[in-house]
């Protein structure tokens, strides 16, 4: 079925434009939290550690997990984790241990430095979430909206990279 067939006469321009300012607005927003999240380290004073790599501390939280868990959970989106991985242990923010069943496999989770940065994003985004409640900007029922639109977009998504092979 086409985006012709589905929508009454005259919608599709509208739509599309609505689906690509969607696109671009997702991409725009997660640049903006990379940027919220540097700015936060830089008003503390900690200066070691990116905004991806604080992020990707934030995600794995008290979990102990593999390279591999982190893309598949959903904890980490970028390209370079071994990277960041290798930087965190380095600096002392994430412990890192060889399976005991699969000797290829590293196991990692947060030191107690990690912990303290998973804090400082946790009270970060704990401000933001009653900023928004408290100046009216979304509601929890405009949150669930936004999340379950989400939601169907990465199961359809997901979906068509499946179908493809």
């Amino acid at each position: 079925m086409s985006i012709h067939s589905s929508l009454v006469p005259g919608q599709t321009h509208g739509f599309m434009a609505g689906y690509l300012e969607t696109l671009a607005l997702l991409e725009r927003l997660h640049r903006l939290l990379l940027d919220v999240i540097k700015d936060e380290f830089e008003r503390v004073g900690i200066l070691d550690i990116n905004a991806v790599q604080a992020l990707l501390l934030f995600n794995i939280g008290e979990n102990e997990v593999t390279a591999g868990e982190l893309k598949t959970r959903g904890y980490y989106q970028g390209s370079n984790v071994s990277y960041n991985l290798k930087k965190l242990v380095e600096m002392d923010y994430m412990h890192h241990q060889r399976c005991e069943i699969d000797r290829r496999a590293v196991r990692v989770r947060l030191t107690e430095k990690g912990r303290n940065i998973r804090r400082i994003v946790a009270e970060l985004f704990e401000r933001h979430a009653s900023g928004l409640i408290e100046r009216e900007i979304i509601g929890i029922e405009g949150i669930e909206d936004i999340t379950c639109s989400l939601r169907r977009m990465e199961r359809y998504w997901s979906d068509q990279i499946r179908y493809i092979y």
